[in-house]
């Protein structure tokens, strides 16, 4: 059975797509079976694992269009659910209550027995496709840049998780908050490494020893259709991504998981 783990910020630019693919990809070079699924209309994290053209779309497969297989990129690193502007104006939200929250789980049951991993990248909102996420989802991961501004709305996301678990998914755990763009010697940085500590006090996590560190690779990689850690293995953020695997390795299992690869 598949763990499932959504990187989730209602705030746009945070480091939410960059996160989802460089965790799939050194998931995937752990020897796991990794699906990822983008629910960001924008399409990027397909763009940034590699994937090239045009072909049936999460939204296909969640609709019930194409069989859930039919939709599934075969990638080289691992396999994608891509997403297109589509995905917008999907229509979930008027199928009937109960259904529209749980549409994803549904989709995904077909193969939640042939991965190791999949790694939701959920859009820059709280709607429906992000209760959709949490609730197929075994872990959550926050990321958000470290500045002020990053923090606000933290108590809506707790709200939505909240709601999520009485309702839902009431095994629904935050693993933590990522802070990227990280500035070590920053004073800015700092504070808001203080702040995000409080938050995270919360709702019932943390934030994670590793902080991902400013890099110009970070926005290079999706230019050449890579994720970070294929695109510079080398770069600061990508030997940060990797400490990230390392320290969430405990808590999702990783060891165990992979150990079959």
């Amino acid at each position: 059975m598949a763990i499932v783990i959504a990187i989730t910020n209602q705030k746009g630019g945070v480091g939410k797509t960059t996160t989802s693919a460089a965790l799939a990809s050194g998931l995937a070079a752990q020897g796991a079976k990794v699906l990822g699924v983008d629910l960001d209309s924008q399409g990027n994290l397909g763009f940034c694992l590699g994937m090239e053209g045009n072909g049936p779309t999460v939204l296909d497969a969640m609709l019930g269009r194409v069989r859930v297989q039919t939709a599934i990129r075969r990638l080289a690193i691992c396999d994608v659910l891509a997403s297109d502007i589509t995905l917008s104006s999907s229509g979930i939200d008027r199928l009937e209550p109960g259904k529209r929250e749980s549409v994803l789980r549904d989709t995904l049951a077909p193969v939640m027995d042939y991965y190791d991993y999949i790694v939701i990248d959920t859009p820059p909102a709280l709607n429906i496709l992000t209760v959709n996420a949490y609730t197929v989802s075994d872990f959550l991961i926050i990321p958000m840049y470290a500045d002020i501004l990053s923090l606000v709305g933290l108590s809506q996301l707790r709200e939505t998780i909240d709601s999520v678990r009485v309702e839902l998914n009431p095994h629904l755990r935050v693993l933590g908050i990522l802070l990227t763009r990280y500035n070590p010697r920053s004073r800015l940085s700092k504070d808001v490494l203080e702040l995000a500590a409080s938050l995270a006090s919360q709702i019932n996590t943390k934030v994670f020893d590793v902080k991902i560190r400013s890099s110009v690779y970070v926005s290079e990689a999706p230019a050449h259709g890579q994720d970070i850690i294929r695109y510079n293995p080398s770069s600061p953020a990508a030997k940060d991504y990797k400490a990230l695997i390392n320290e969430i390795a405990e808590p999702i299992h990783l060891k165990e998981v992979t150990s079959h690869g």
